[in-house]
């Protein structure tokens, strides 16, 4: 496969970690989707961010002699224990509790590591995130999503970082806990808050 690692303005790079791109057509690639008539859901899932080049969706590092290193899900999708699904589902469940002003979660993967997914919550005034809070919040996602899809950790943010029109910025952050530079991880102009990184930057998961 004629497989490269691009940053966001389609550079190749090496020995940092990029989008997985295949830059031209293999056997193995599907031609269209069932009930997409127009192939609109088909360019969008896979050309949608490089012109005319396949955007796989993972993250990769390319060494210098040719080896590689998967890191897992570049976009939003959150797979946990082969079930995959939007953060959609798991935000109304842990934002329809009292205690709960917003929340952002992020499911990041490694390389030598198991897959962790943190809970970022911000918090109504009055509140702390007790033992009790942490089993409300664990019993709402296993009612109202899956038990497969109860956090690793649980933290308390001020304030969750959204782009200019208000949208949750989830993959910067995925990038950025995965060992990406902060530079390629994160555009600052299409942020509101980009101060809510500082906290990101400095983050230490429990288990570490």
């Amino acid at each position: 496969m004629d497989a490269d690692a691009w940053d966001e303005e389609g550079n190749s790079l090496v020995d940092e970690v990029g989008e997985l791109v295949i830059k031209k057509p293999t056997p193995s690639m599907p031609l269209y989707f069932w009930n997409d008539p127009n192939n609109e859901r088909y360019y969008e899932s896979y050309f949608n961010e490089y012109k005319g080049v396949w955007r796989h969706g993972d993250l990769i590092k390319f060494k210098e002699d040719g080896r590689c290193q998967i890191y897992g899900r570049s976009d939003s999708t959150i797979n946990r224990g082969g079930v995959r699904m939007g953060s959609s589902e798991i935000y109304r469940a842990v934002e329809s509790l009292e205690a709960i002003k917003d929340s952002l979660i992020v499911d990041i993967s490694h390389p030598t590591r198991e897959p962790y997914m943190p809970l970022f919550v911000v918090l109504e005034d009055g509140f702390v995130l007790s033992e009790e809070l942490k089993t409300e919040i664990i019993t709402s996602i296993r009612q109202n999503v899956s038990p497969r899809h109860v956090p690793n950790d649980m933290y308390v943010i001020e304030e969750v970082p959204r782009t200019l029109n208000g949208k949750k910025v989830e993959v910067p952050v995925k990038k950025l806990l995965m060992g990406v530079e902060y530079e390629q991880a994160v555009n600052e102009g299409s942020l509101q808050n980009p101060q809510t990184f500082n906290y990101f930057k400095q983050f230490h998961r429990h288990d570490a």
